[in-house]
């Protein structure tokens, strides 16, 4: 089996590194012609949690060749339109592309690849890219180990080529199957445009949407809005762990207490984490809000649904995307404050 790891940023990079430990044909694919170069020179290094190198093939999009039976796409959504156009010569009938990417990018994957080629997947562990070669574990290895990435068919069924992909998947952790892997998807956007569309909307940590008042009643809006938008959409919302997340679903106000609390609790662990969208917004780089709140309006369409706090994070954020610059906490919290009365 000929592999592709499409993007081989910090998770592309680890996922590739133990591949190719595992003995399979496996190039690691990116744009960043510094990094393609110290992988070749060096190997893999994944640093973190962990201490591990190791030989890997790296090239750049342009030095593709022949046919790859499995593709990891870990690109970001902001580029899909090129970066599969110009993957299609390299597939052919029996191609899977394994879609990793943020928000819920396989309906766009599929129209362009073709939607019996397409397995949804999800990233259970994080990274930080270092520098060009190295890049660092932050999940706590022993859990990285049990439960690394979620796939699934679209239809949700359990084929021959979901257990195939487990296979090699498991080479680098914990791979478990799906059979409501859209479900799981839908989940973890919620999170996402809750906490990760408000941290880059107010530049702040998770912990400071925890911690206002103002924030923490929008994050509570801005998951409703997506649970009352996936429901219109036929999504049933897989669980997180144990926990409900369609229970988060605000029926009155009478309900926003006790949701804040639920979210306070759910969240705390990630208190210290910082969205990658407001690290794109430092760097003065497009984000990927379209893909992430911008979703949820873009869906509501046609089905009678307001969705006024995820169309104020994808405004706050283009406003900065604009400008070039990084939001102001005080001033961005008052257009919250507004929406809230």
């Amino acid at each position: 089996m000929k592999i592709a790891i499409l993007g081989a940023g910090s998770l592309g990079t680890i996922a590739g590194a133990y591949i190719a430990a595992g003995g399979q044909d496996v190039e690691l694919i990116d744009v960043y012609q510094a990094h393609v170069d110290a992988l070749n020179q060096s190997g893999a290094k994944i640093i973190g949690t962990t201490d591990f190198q190791t030989k890997v093939k790296a090239i750049t999009p342009d030095n593709m060749s022949g046919t790859y039976d499995l593709v990891l796409l870990l690109t970001k959504q902001l580029y899909n339109d090129s970066v599969l156009q110009n993957l299609l010569p390299f597939l052919d009938e029996k191609s899977v592309v394994l879609s990793l990417q943020n928000g819920i990018p396989e309906e766009k994957v599929a129209s362009i690849v073709g939607r019996e080629r397409v397995i949804a997947g999800s990233v259970e562990f994080g990274a930080t890219f270092m520098e060009p070669g190295v890049s660092k574990l932050t999940t706590e290895f022993g859990h990285f180990k049990e439960y690394a990435f979620q796939i699934g068919e679209l239809n949700g069924e359990i084929t021959e080529r979901i257990h195939e992909i487990k296979t090699i998947l498991d080479l680098v952790g914990g791979t478990h199957i799906s059979d409501n892997l859209v479900g799981t998807k839908w989940s973890k956007l919620l999170i996402n445009n809750a906490f990760s569309g408000l941290s880059a909307a107010l530049n702040t940590e998770f912990g400071g949407v925890i911690d206002h008042e103002v924030s923490i009643v929008s994050a509570a809006h801005i998951a409703d809005e997506t649970i009352k938008v996936g429901h219109a959409n036929g999504v049933t919302f897989a669980k997180m762990n144990t926990f409900d997340i369609a229970s988060l679903e605000i029926k009155s106000e009478n309900d926003i207490p006790e949701r804040v609390q639920t979210l306070r609790n759910f969240m705390e662990p990630s208190r210290l984490l910082r969205a990658s969208m407001l690290q794109d917004l430092e760097k003065k780089r497009k984000s990927e809000i379209d893909y992430i709140n911008g979703v949820v309006p873009r869906l509501a369409k046609g089905k009678g649904i307001a969705t006024p706090y995820n169309d104020m994070v994808v405004k706050l954020v283009k406003q900065a995307e604009e400008t070039q610059s990084v939001p102001n906490f005080d001033t961005n919290i008052k257009f919250f404050e507004e929406l809230n009365k």
